[in-house]
């Protein structure tokens, strides 16, 4: 298991990080319902350290009848998602992305 992580390392990094990003982003999207936006809690101001500038790109680059700014956070992880995803198809195109053991 360690080695597989070490010898795919540049497939795994980025796809933790990307997932953690997009989990993030639901969880700011969900606790926005219950926190006021300016609320000086700590573990609000690390969400939204880590998380605005992913909705500074995504509104950047959603339409803005899609990026409304309650939804903004939804639609940052749809992205983050996204590019999950195509860095996957990217790597596994390539024969470079770690394959499934038997």
């Amino acid at each position: 298991m360690t080695d597989q992580l070490l010898a795919y390392w540049y497939f795994h990094l980025p796809n933790y990080l990307l997932a953690a990003l997009g989990y993030t982003l639901v969880a700011r999207f969900v606790i926005g319902f219950f926190v006021a936006q300016d609320w000086n809690n700590y573990i609000w101001r690390f969400f939204r350290r880590v998380t605005d500038p992913c909705l500074t790109v995504a509104a950047y680059i959603t339409p803005a009848q899609l990026g409304a700014t309650m939804f903004l956070p939804l639609v940052a992880a749809f992205w983050t998602f996204l590019l999950r995803y195509l860095w996957f198809f990217l790597l596994s195109g390539a024969g470079l992305a770690p394959e499934l053991s038997q």
